[in-house]
């Protein structure tokens, strides 16, 4: 555990740093906005094998809608041979995700950083934004980008470690409440609807609305 908590400092401080990097995805959803780089998520150390908490596997209703068959992409035991972003993308809760993490040029950054935890949004949840103000933001990818790093955080946090204050990648602070089995995300509230997901490289909690840094 105490390896593990160093870790997890070690690469909050490495994230910190590369957050001014570029991104090696390429840009074909900037149509129009301010091109910005998207953050290299450096590995600080060799990728581990997801390992499931002690306090408990899955928990939330939504956990329902991801598929059990292990064979397919999206199930749970396919997403935890996989780093994050390529396990999103199998996932049927968070294709709207994907389709924004490719725009902003953030696939590759995601998916070589060593030990994070991505608050994600699910398809109704961007289903909540008004389709205009949702398509100016997929084309913007200054602010794309900026809305997107506000939903990771630095070290892979356990549902134990949920609750409090966290430095994002984006730079501002999301505050977690609750415990258990029911947490809310950030200033609006968002629920957690199926949480402590394992990816090869990051534990994910799935959200039921998208959160808007302060910045």
């Amino acid at each position: 555990m105490r390896a593990t908590k160093l870790t997890a400092l070690a690469a909050a401080t490495v994230f910190a740093i590369s957050l001014s990097a570029c991104g090696s995805d390429s840009d074909d959803g900037n149509s129009g906005g301010t091109a910005a780089a998207a953050p290299t998520m450096t590995s600080a150390a060799p990728s581990m094998a997801p390992s499931m908490s002690t306090d408990m596997v899955n928990f939330g209703p939504g956990c329902a809608a991801v598929p059990a068959d292990p064979a397919n992409a999206g199930s749970f035991e396919a997403m935890g041979k996989v780093p994050v972003a390529t396990a999103a993308s199998g996932n049927p809760l968070l294709s709207t995700l994907v389709t924004a993490v490719k725009k902003a040029g953030l696939v590759d950054s995601l998916n070589s950083a060593d030990g994070i935890t991505v608050f994600a949004p699910t398809n109704d949840a961007f289903a909540k934004i008004p389709k205009a103000t949702l398509d100016k933001v997929l084309a913007d990818k200054k602010t794309l980008t900026s809305i997107l790093t506000y939903h990771v955080v630095p070290g892979k946090l356990t549902p134990a470690d949920l609750a409090g204050t966290h430095k994002t990648l984006q730079g501002d602070d999301v505050t977690v409440t609750g415990s258990g089995e029911d947490f809310k995300v950030g200033a609006d509230n968002a629920s957690v609807v199926c949480g402590n997901v394992q990816t090869a490289n990051a534990t994910v909690y799935i959200i039921d609305s998208v959160l808007m840094p302060k910045s």
